[in-house]
């Protein structure tokens, strides 16, 4: 379980389709859950200044390549403030930044999903993108717009997005255990 609030933006030094390691300051131990660009990975070594994870085919199917740098979150651990939302690091699939608009200091990215995923969007709720707690600022037909604001911008790979670019997108958990739940 994570909260969507990143806590390092780390290069990628290798990644050759099954094998990805990172350059972190985080300091988990082999078997913890790290969320990379959202995606729940298994530290499988740390040596010198990486963390290496196996990268499974589900993986690569369901979430975009992984780029030159990644937003990293070690799992919540029991008793630790929630910051962003409850967020599970099983990408739901795949979305497109179609517009960057400057608002002051902060952003508006317009992104366009799938209907798979804009099911579950409503305005003021969450979601994830590339691993990162977001508000639902707008939305429309084929796409949503969160507000970024500039900390977010800075300290994540968010400050770097540009139409075109692809993001891992992660809904809200809730809004599927209540869909699961009502009578068809």
């Amino acid at each position: 379980m994570f909260t969507g609030i990143v806590r390092e933006r780390a290069r990628v030094a290798l990644f050759d389709g099954g094998r990805l390691i990172v350059e972190s300051r985080l300091s988990p131990g082999v078997g913890d859950s790290i969320s990379v660009d959202g995606i729940c990975l298994t530290v499988t070594g740390r040596d010198d200044g990486r963390l290496s994870f196996d990268v499974m085919p589900e993986t690569l199917a369901r979430g975009k390549p992984f780029a030159d740098e990644v937003n990293l979150e070690p799992a919540l651990r029991a008793g630790e403030p929630l910051g962003g939302h409850y967020v599970q690091g099983h990408v739901d699939g795949v979305g497109h930044v179609a517009r960057v608009e400057a608002e002051g200091e902060s952003r508006r990215v317009w992104i366009d999903a799938p209907p798979e995923i804009l099911r579950y969007c409503v305005e003021k709720g969450s979601i994830t993108v590339d691993g990162v707690s977001l508000t639902i600022a707008e939305l429309a037909e084929r796409a949503f717009a969160v507000a970024v604001v500039q900390h977010t911008l800075e300290v994540t790979t968010l400050g770097s997005l540009e139409p075109g670019d692809e993001v891992n997108l992660e809904v809200d958990v809730l809004a599927k255990y209540v869909e699961r739940l009502l009578p068809n």
